[in-house]
């Protein structure tokens, strides 16, 4: 490994621990610069392919999540803990269901499922680009399934705030 710092060559494992994401964490000093740091290894598997709408074949990227999400979470209550959770979430689901190639459509559906129960505000962002909006009407449709749901989800009719005076 690497220093990422001085980059010379040989470090030496100071700790090493497993963490919930199938992955191991392990603590590093540097030989030369005597600088610490941390690396996370994963088990890499058979590559899986995302079949894009255009056509296009490209391997499964994990950055490429977190960019979308990211762009969506933006300036949201959105922790980094829950897009990381999210991006976990989906990896499993896509490395469990998918042997060699996932359509694009099925991450976006995925990701669109975490986003309307994350925050409403990025789900929309989210379809926004993901469906390619033409115009404000498009933005009320997809407002108006989130409104529909969350009504539907208490059987208990919505009060007024404020009773009318007479």
């Amino acid at each position: 490994m690497r220093c990422p710092f001085c980059r010379h060559g040989d470090t030496k494992v100071i700790d090493s621990r497993g963490t919930q994401e199938e992955s191991i964490r392990r603590r590093r000093e540097c030989l030369d610069c005597s600088r610490r740091f941390t690396t996370y290894e994963r088990i890499e598997e058979a590559p899986l392919k995302v079949l894009k709408r255009d056509g296009r074949v490209v391997p499964f990227d994990r950055g490429a999540l977190r960019a979308g999400l990211e762009k969506a979470v933006y300036k949201r209550p959105v922790s980094s803990e829950q897009v990381d959770a999210v991006i976990d979430r989906i990896e499993k689901e896509v490395y469990d269901n998918y042997e060699r190639t996932i359509p694009s459509v099925e991450i976006g559906e995925l990701v669109m499922a975490a986003l309307r129960d994350l925050d409403q505000v990025a789900y929309v962002r989210f379809a926004s680009v993901y469906s390619n909006f033409n115009d404000v009407s498009d933005f009320a449709a997809v407002a108006g399934t989130i409104q529909r749901t969350d009504g539907a989800e208490s059987s208990e009719p919505k009060q007024p705030v404020h009773e009318p005076v007479s």
